[in-house]
């Protein structure tokens, strides 16, 4: 999310032995436990540095946002949380005012010393400002940079707590109001991010740096324990009483299992303890959920074909071997991104230069690096060949995607990538970064025999490879790798959300890894920036999309479905994408047959 998520990355900062290394730590399951593995963790629990998908997790489940997705809609669709309704939003989309609920209150804790504990308007204006607060050294701030009036300016002069912003303010207890510079149509869809969840000032000040390992929120749980592999997240007793509405949150009966209409009035969440597990080895995940010791994890891609039935020719569904079927439940997802390989245009020997002679040799030769790859080969090797590959950037469960642009960009052209490659003259190394993983380790070697059949000498295509996942991103975002091949999660359900990864301004550091840097593209993107989803903004969109094919800026890409295996015992729907965490509040036992 967010600042990437490099989901194809089974990288942590923290190694996690396997769970089936010891008995389930769920106090007899009398009490409603639930046993859900991750397959990394995360290395803070502040909402402003949640900027993995593991931090998110935990995130949407210690604290609460304004707004979520509802649990089972799909398209996905945004509804009130924290928030009383939908903001009331101005003519010209610059002013948006939000009333909260009343009586939702922060978990009690010492920080507060027996004093007020209500989530008020001020805790939102101080959880937003905050990011913009130099000590804080937010990891989200992008979100919202140069769209609320006066938020940078006060940051930059240093976040005195004690100075207005023009808007950013409390109207009243219970009304929030934000003033922006230019229409933002993804406002309210940046408002149901773990970056956006609310904390307690006094909670902050209170824990200061130990914040990050301390956290105090609203949400549905409460922490009971963290450490490097697991994290134990008991019910927050105070929580608001909200009954489950199946109809209001989208379900359908076709699709969805009966018991989750069955938990009809009653008030999440439905689970009195959640217990997850930091798992990072595929294997030992997969084996603890074989053994009874998880009630959920993602099946690992190089066990489908033990589990699935082979997927057939006219698309038909996923299904579980027969000898599966009587202990678990199966969902396939298609992730709410796109992994590609992106070229460092920063780095001379591969992308921009200053010499137009050599620029167009660089093109040339990131042109024939992409005829050489082979998508079907990826998809068949790693993915089950379930994964759905596409020209460019724009993936097809979004409406901007283009189903007439043709596929030349992600069709293996052997002997035009020979040719190239051969006229090029005095090649330069490949270096392909990635964290230190078994997994990390078969893309670069396929990658490398790729390249090798176009006629790229073997030993210019070396690998660089990090210690951690911290220690690459650190290389990323200092512009010190040339081949990235990388995954993003969305943020939310809208391009614009894919295509700022290309946008100028937002090169390393920032979210465009790439760094892409092309004038046009830059206008167009600011000339969508402030449309609302429609045809106008999808031309702008196709258009950019062209571009970064026709400059060969990435070889891209494709959608991966990930198949979410739970135990039997449980009514759930789990996501990865959108409502990730949020549906935990959800996951309840299935009720004993007659």
């Amino acid at each position: 999310m967010r600042n990437p998520w490099f989901n194809l990355f089974a990288a942590v900062l923290l190694a996690a032995p396997a769970a089936c290394s010891r008995p389930p730590a769920d106090g007899g399951r009398e009490g409603g436990a639930y046993r859900h593995a991750m397959d990394g963790a995360p290395d803070s629990l502040d909402p402003a540095h949640a900027a993995s998908q593991y931090a998110n997790f935990l995130a949407v489940n210690l604290y609460d946002t304004l707004y979520a997705y509802r649990y089972l809609a799909r398209p996905y669709v945004l509804e009130p949380n924290l928030a009383a309704a939908l903001p009331e939003v101005s003519a010209d989309g610059l002013v948006y005012r939000i009333s909260l609920k009343q009586g939702v209150l922060f978990q009690d804790d010492p920080a507060f010393a027996g004093g007020e504990r209500e989530l008020t308007a001020g805790d939102v204006v101080y959880s937003l400002r905050r990011h913009f607060k130099p000590e804080t050294r937010s990891r989200g701030a992008w979100l919202w940079q140069q769209r609320i009036a006066g938020l940078d300016a006060w940051g930059a002069a240093g976040g005195d707590d004690g100075a207005e912003i023009e808007g950013l303010k409390a109207i009243d207890r219970y009304t929030v109001e934000i003033r922006l510079l230019r229409p933002y149509p993804q406002l309210v869809n940046t408002l149901a991010t773990g970056f956006s969840a609310v904390v307690p000032r006094r909670a902050v000040e209170y824990y200061g740096a130990d914040f990050a390992l301390h956290p105090v929120g609203s949400g549905p749980y409460r922490l009971a324990h963290f450490d490097a592999t697991r994290a134990v997240l008991e019910r927050n007793p105070e929580f608001r009483q909200e009954p489950f509405d199946p109809v209001a949150e989208g379900y359908d009966p076709a699709m969805h299992d009966p018991a989750i209409a069955a938990l009809a009035g009653r008030s999440p969440p439905f689970t009195d303890r959640i217990d997850l597990e930091f798992i990072l080895d595929d294997s030992a995940r997969w084996q603890a959920l074989r053994s009874g010791e998880l009630d959920y994890a993602r099946l690992p891609a190089v066990h489908f074909a033990e589990v699935l039935e082979p997927p057939g020719a006219s698309g038909e569904p996923l299904v579980l071997q027969p000898r599966w079927r009587d202990a678990y439940l199966m969902r396939p997802q298609t992730e709410a991104g796109f992994a590609r390989l992106d070229f460092n245009m920063a780095d001379p020997r591969i992308g921009d230069h200053d010499d137009p002679k050599t620029a167009r040799r660089n093109r040339e030769l990131r042109c024939a690096l992409r005829q050489a790859f082979d998508w079907p080969a990826r998809n068949e090797a790693l993915y089950f060949n379930i994964g759905r590959v596409y020209p460019g950037v724009i993936p097809p469960f979004l409406p901007e995607y283009d189903p007439a642009l043709d596929d030349a960009s992600i069709r293996r052209d052997l002997a035009a990538a020979r040719q190239a490659i051969a006229a090029h003259g005095e090649l330069p190394d490949l270096e392909y970064g990635y964290p230190s993983s078994v997994v990390n380790r078969q893309f670069f070697e396929q990658f490398r025999a790729f390249m090798e059949e176009a006629g790229y000498p073997r030993e210019k295509i070396k690998a660089q490879v990090y210690p951690g996942f911290a220690d690459f991103l650190r290389a990323v975002r200092e512009r010190r790798v040339m081949l990235i091949f990388s995954g993003w999660g969305m943020d939310f359900p809208d391009s614009e959300n894919i295509m700022q990864l290309y946008y100028g301004p937002n090169s390393a550091p920032g979210a465009n890894y790439a760094n892409y840097r092309n004038p046009e593209y830059d206008r167009l993107y600011e000339a969508a920036a402030v449309l609302p989803p429609g045809a106008e903004r999808t031309v702008h969109y196709r258009r950019m999309n062209r571009m970064l094919i026709d400059d060969c800026a990435t070889i891209s890409g494709i959608s991966r479905t990930f198949v979410l295996m739970w135990r039997r015992d449980f009514v759930m729907w789990p996501d990865v994408s959108f409502v990730g965490g949020h549906f935990l509040r959800y996951v309840a036992r299935r009720a004993a047959g007659p």
